[in-house]
């Protein structure tokens, strides 16, 4: 009972953290006269993904080389089937009225890409940049059409939305305060939860690969899932559809692109006979939203649920 409640403890520390460091990072930024736009395309996007880094970091330092991948491979499971799908049952959201296809053809080369790099069996620095860089070139673009949007005088809501609790006039002392809580606080809980997952998955008979890809899943898909159930109340079906995007596109890239660095990532089998393969046809889901302008209705957030329900229950099978 007690890995589970020690697991449980480190997630919610992790999720704290993740948040306290991003607030801390982007007041700090803003303060020191860093543009917003900026702030948004660099410290939010990595700060949000700061969990996930931490864990992956810490399990491969771990020799648990499953939690690591399956961390990756099973959030963007989940971001796509269980992040949309709950927010869907609560509110349609429409995603007809939004405009995501660039960002989608970014996330599905950034899948292909990790598939095929995965595919050689083992992460190694040489994948890290190759990812890194497909990271930096998404990076590029989205900076030169903000610019090209600010050019024009055109509003850019991704960042206000991203942005709007930030306070340029928080004190420093409030500033360095969220930031060191959230740099003690991330490596703290990503040790708790790595540690304790790995003895739960030895207690009842199951491989870390599996663990990863269910129990820290869905855990470091929390903020996720926050940030898209309030976006569907709010009628903003192009930040929830972004946030799932983005957030794929980050855990694709910047996660094991990082953490293949510090070791050698091995990839299991089960990998790639049958996870990585879920990710791709997870991640197809999305065209009809993006391409055909279909609403994410009742109806497909039931469908969504369902879906991610056998998916959980084949891994665990």
């Amino acid at each position: 009972m007690m890995p589970w409640i020690f697991s449980a403890v480190g997630l919610a520390i992790l999720l704290l953290a993740g948040d306290l460091l991003v607030r801390g990072a982007v007041n700090l930024s803003l303060r020191l006269g860093v543009p917003a736009m900026i702030v948004s395309l660099t410290i939010v996007a990595f700060g949000t993904s700061a969990p996930e880094l931490l864990i992956s970091v810490q399990a491969v330092w771990d020799d648990a080389d499953g939690i690591a991948i399956g961390n990756v491979v099973g959030s963007n499971i989940a971001n796509v089937l269980l992040v949309l799908g709950i927010p869907a049952l609560l509110r349609p959201l429409h995603t007809s009225e939004c405009d995501s296809r660039r960002n989608y053809i970014a996330m599905m080369l950034a899948t292909v890409l990790f598939m095929a790099l995965a595919w050689r069996g083992q992460f190694i620095w040489v994948s890290g940049i190759v990812l890194l860089a497909g990271l930096a070139l998404i990076l590029g673009d989205a900076y030169r059409l903000t610019m090209a949007h600010k050019r024009a005088g055109e509003a850019t809501p991704e960042i206000d939305e991203a942005l709007e609790e930030a306070d340029p006039d928080m004190p420093y002392w409030r500033v360095f305060l969220f930031l060191a809580l959230g740099l003690i606080g991330l490596p703290s809980g990503a040790s708790l939860l790595v540690e304790n997952a790995t003895v739960i998955a030895q207690t009842y008979g199951v491989s870390d690969a599996v663990i990863g890809l269910t129990l820290v899943a869905v855990g470091t898909s929390l903020p996720e899932l926050a940030t898209t159930v309030m976006a569907a109340i709010r009628r903003q079906a192009d930040v929830a559809l972004g946030n799932v995007i983005g957030s794929n596109m980050f855990n694709l890239l910047a996660i094991i692109g990082l953490a293949s660095f510090v070791e050698p990532i091995d990839v299991a089998d089960e990998f790639l006979q049958f996870d990585l393969w879920v990710m791709l046809a997870a991640s197809l889901i999305l065209i009809p939203f993006v391409f055909l302008r279909c609403n994410i209705t009742r109806i497909w957030g039931i469908v969504l649920t369902a879906l991610y329900g056998v998916y959980v229950v084949s891994v665990l099978i």
